[in-house]
């Protein structure tokens, strides 16, 4: 069996909105540097905007850094390109009140920090087992002041992506419709990241990652975004193919895992990928 290699790596500097492809970056205990570094919050409610509650508006945006965040130091700007072609950046004092207007909303606070008691919504149903009728969560980030669903670090195989395509031929299913930061090259079966929850995974000369859950799938994997037409079927193909026990979440659709950080460094494209119990 070849080894693994990073394919491609991809930050989200806001979160919930499109990100930007990578060649290298800094991996810190809280995940790729500058990796879902902001969000928007809503005061009125006290919750972080996410796809899953606001549809496809946010995918329609897309943010980078207008520098290269460091580990240890304050967040640069980014540069938020609107569907319209306009060009926001986050430190402009009016933007706040531009982007609850362009999304419709009212009080909505561009982030760095996640303020106190901060919640997360999901959709009804998105949930099963103990937490099905579970619609607000506290925000429970892999590490404290971030704004992570859950893992710091989110990695998908290649053959995984591969084998829904050849499962929904009508449909694109597009490695941008996961949100991963980490994809990795294989020569495996499909689905054997299921395999490595548990495991500790090896990342290059220095990163070093242990995998702890699936990630489960919602609507946000059939959305509309970019050149990308909304696709419904893309779920009930994940649900077909590779629905996975959760403990008290239940019974969820998953594509890839979630993985903390173990040891932090630098971590490029192409690098050696090593999968160890």
């Amino acid at each position: 069996m070849m080894p693994h290699a990073v394919t491609s790596l991809w930050r989200y500097p806001i979160k919930s909105m499109a990100g930007e492809e990578l060649l290298t970056t800094q991996v810190t205990a809280r995940g790729l540097v500058g990796d879902r570094g902001y969000a928007l919050v809503d005061r009125s409610a006290n919750k972080v905007a996410t796809v899953r509650t606001w549809g496809a508006d946010l995918l329609k945006y897309r943010a980078e850094f207008v520098g290269e965040p460091q580990r240890d130091s304050r967040l640069p700007a980014a540069r938020i390109t609107t569907p319209e072609s306009e060009v926001l950046i986050t430190t402009h004092p009016d933007i706040d009140a531009r982007l609850s207007a362009a999304l419709g909303r009212r009080a909505l606070t561009l982030m760095a920090q996640p303020p106190s008691n901060v919640l997360l919504e999901v959709p009804a149903g998105t949930l099963s087992g103990a937490y099905a009728a579970t619609t607000d969560f506290p925000l429970g980030g892999a590490a404290p002041g971030t704004f992570f669903d859950y893992g710091a670090v989110h990695l998908i195989a290649a053959s995984t992506i591969a084998r829904l395509q050849s499962a929904h031929r009508t449909g694109r299913i597009d490695i941008r419709r996961f949100r991963p930061n980490i994809v990795v090259e294989t020569d495996g079966e499909p689905f054997l990241e299921n395999a490595w929850v548990g495991r500790t995974i090896a990342l290059g000369e220095e990163v070093v990652l242990r995998v702890t859950i699936p990630c489960p799938r919602c609507v946000v994997t059939t959305l509309a975004q970019s050149d990308l037409p909304r696709d419904p079927a893309i779920l009930r193909t994940i649900a077909d193919l590779n629905t996975r026990d959760l403990g008290d979440f239940g019974q969820l659709p998953c594509v890839g895992v979630y993985a903390d950080v173990v040891r932090a460094g630098t971590l490029r494209h192409g690098d050696t990928v090593r999968v160890t119990n």
